[in-house]
């Protein structure tokens, strides 16, 4: 260890059991994490590979941060309709959602979850990340475990996917291990919070590489897909918006490629602004609702078929 690095986790240290933490999310002081570059080389450590059976449709949903939780609409309605996947396949928010849902919690379960957790539910600060970031994502894992189900993948009654990128390039689809850590690490937006370090690799949200992973879905196996992408309609951006549409279209071009090989996506628009307020979570809830209902001849023949 430096010296740089052990001064500053004491710096951290003392900050921490001195309560002089400075910094509120969402109205509530978070707690620290001291040196969160641990690497998570267990036995239940995520991994990937192959699923036990052959999925026949697969529900893909895609990163978005707060518009994620249009997701949780679309569950709604897909439970409303009695259609069932045989595999879900998510990143970063997307991999939250459907490792609740796929652990066995009912679509109104995962709503009121939704609606309930706080961004200090989620998060810690950092202290002493190498990288720089803020926070760390384990109070994330801890939600998860304590709502899913069953702790590992590999045990959860509809097969899930969480998908995470290496933050050098690439993807990697986990499938087996720990359910909080595939989710942590398939959240760990870049920049922001820590990567998660896996058998000794780093790992970081998917949305810079693949924010719609219809192709996982596909590369496991999946004979048909339904995907819902959360990203925001660029082409109805306000004026405002101008200076987000470069990264707008660079998430289209990421997405395109999916998009194009699910046989049947879902896009809900509720509007291109997004904060973590209740109102606003209700409303991506309603349009992910209303959007699938309104698709509900397709997605019947899609399971059907």
């Amino acid at each position: 260890m430096t010296p740089a690095r052990r001064r500053a986790l004491q710096a951290g240290a003392a900050w921490c059991v001195g309560g002089g933490l400075g910094v509120a999310l969402g109205g509530g002081l978070l707690g620290c994490t001291l040196a969160p570059d641990v690497d998570h080389d267990g036995p239940d450590a995520p991994r990937p590979g192959p699923l036990a059976t052959s999925p026949r449709v697969a529900w893909v949903f895609s990163s978005g941060g707060p518009r994620g939780f249009v997701h949780v609409g679309v569950l709604k309605a897909l439970d409303e309709l009695k259609l069932r996947p045989d595999l879900i396949v998510g990143a970063s928010v997307g991999a939250l959602v459907g490792v609740l849902y796929g652990s066995g919690l009912s679509a109104l379960e995962v709503e009121a979850l939704a609606l309930d957790l706080g961004p200090t539910s989620m998060a810690r600060l950092a202290i002493g990340s190498e990288g720089g970031e803020r926070f760390s994502g384990a109070p994330l894992a801890e939600v998860v475990r304590r709502h899913a189900r069953f702790p590992l993948l590999e045990r959860l009654p509809v097969p899930v996917a969480c998908v995470a990128a290496w933050p050098e390039g690439g993807v990697v689809a986990f499938t087996a291990g720990d359910v909080g850590l595939a989710v942590q690490a398939s959240a760990a937006v870049e920049g922001q919070f820590t990567p998660l370090r896996i058998r000794g690799r780093r790992h970081v949200d998917a949305d810079r590489f693949r924010p719609l992973p219809v192709r996982d879905a596909l590369q496991l196996g999946a004979r048909r897909v339904l995907a819902v992408d959360a990203s925001a309609h660029e082409d109805r951006a306000p004026e405002a918006a101008q200076r987000y549409r470069e990264g707008d279209l660079r998430k289209r071009a990421l997405t395109r490629p999916d998009a194009e090989s699910a046989d049947l996506l879902l896009h809900p628009d509720f509007g291109y602004w997004v904060n973590l307020s209740r109102e606003f979570r209700e409303r991506a809830i309603a349009a992910g609702y209303r959007d699938t209902m309104a698709r509900a001849s397709q997605l019947r023949a899609l399971h059907a078929a």
